[in-house]
Parts: C-alpha cells; structure tokens; sequence
C-alpha cells in the first residue's frame, strides 16, 4: 500500500484531471492558432490562468472541508490570479512586458514543481512526474524568454506537457487512493475479526472459571 501524507500532493485527483485537461486545450489553441493576432494570444493565456486560479480556489475549498490543509491551493491560486490579469489588462502593452510575465511564471513554476516533487518521498512514479514537469517548465521558461515574437506557441507547448504530466498524475493519484482505500477495508475486517475472535477467548475463558468454581 502506498502510504500517502496529507499534502498538496496529495489533492483530489479530480483536481489534475481538469487542470490537465484545460492546459491541454489551451495549448493546443496558443500552439495551433496561427490565425490569431498577438493580442487574442496573450489573451488567451490570461484566460487559461484564470481558468486555473478558479480549479486552486475550488481544490483550496475542498482541502478546507477535509481539514488538510488549503494554504498551498490558494497561494498557487492567487499567483496565477495576479498573472492572469497583469496579461488582460496589459494587452496592449508592448511585447516585451508580455514575454517577461509569462517566460518568469513558466521558469518560476516549474522550480517550484522540481522542489515539490524532491519532498515528494511517499512514491517514485509521483516524484518522477513531478520533477519532469518541473524540468519541462524551467526550460521552457528560457526557451520563452529567448524566442521572441513566438514565445507564446512556445509557452503552448509548455502547457501540452504540464496537460499531459497533470492527467498522467491525476490516474495515478486515482489509483493510489483506490489501493489505499482497499488497504484502510481489509486492515478494519482483520481488526474486526481479531476483536470476535478475542471475545469468543474471553467469553471461553470465563466459562472455565465459572465451572471451576
């Protein structure tokens, strides 16, 4: 059974399945939208990050409800709040503004996935997704800092890869809570059993007693 601690980690698994799901989306747009002007691009950027605080607000609710801890989730939200619409409301701004936002957010997140996933000593696969996605995000925040007018289908590549390590983790996730719930259900019918087993010795032995009596 794989032993999983209360962390950010360890969220909903429901959690990286959407988030997985809209970065994909929204990269395949900023990646494959060659129509687009530079302006609906950024936009569309600012629109996935604010697509992204909501699903960290929502995760933070959850985490609060089950009493495991929602400062993580609404830091991470309010990050991607603020980038969110240092984008929208600088749409018009020069490009360069642009750039350096979404090249230190990339570089920034991805530092702090290759941290996360360093302290993440509970499974190897949950550590290697992790620190790979962390990888692509350092990366990929240089290659965005130095790609000029394209750095946005660069930063939708980006978001392909942290789409593709958020579903890959979000099964994964599944999949340990399945094991780990089994695990909880067979540990309680052996300690059930245990329980019985003791009250029939107990009940047995104060019989003989009684009898000796």
């Amino acid at each position: 059974m794989a032993h999983i601690k209360r962390k950010y980690i360890d969220s909903h698994w429901s959690v990286f399945v959407v988030r997985g799901i809209i970065a994909i989306l929204f990269g395949w747009v900023a990646l494959f939208s060659m129509k687009q002007s530079f302006a609906s691009l950024v936009s569309i950027v600012g629109v996935f990050l604010l697509c992204l605080s909501i699903v960290e607000f929502l995760n933070a609710l959850h985490r609060a409800h089950q009493k495991t801890g929602w400062g993580i989730s609404v830091s991470i939200a309010i990050v991607d709040a603020i980038v969110a619409l240092a984008l929208l409301l600088t749409i018009h701004e020069d490009t360069a503004w642009h750039l350096y936002i979404i090249a230190g957010y990339t570089f920034v997140r991805g530092i702090c996935e290759i941290i996360t996933g360093f302290r993440t000593d509970e499974d190897d696969t949950d550590r290697f997704i992790w620190i790979l996605c962390g990888v692509c995000g350092a990366i990929m925040g240089i290659v965005v800092f130095n790609s000029g007018e394209y750095f946005v289908r660069f930063f939708g590549a980006y978001l392909f890869a942290l789409g593709i390590c958020s579903l890959i983790y979000g099964v994964h996730n599944r999949a340990q809570k399945m094991e780990d719930r089994a695990a909880r259900k067979e540990t309680a019918a052996l300690a059930a059993k245990t329980r019985k087993r003791n009250a029939k010795k107990t009940k047995t032995s104060s019989r003989v007693a009684s009898r000796k009596k």
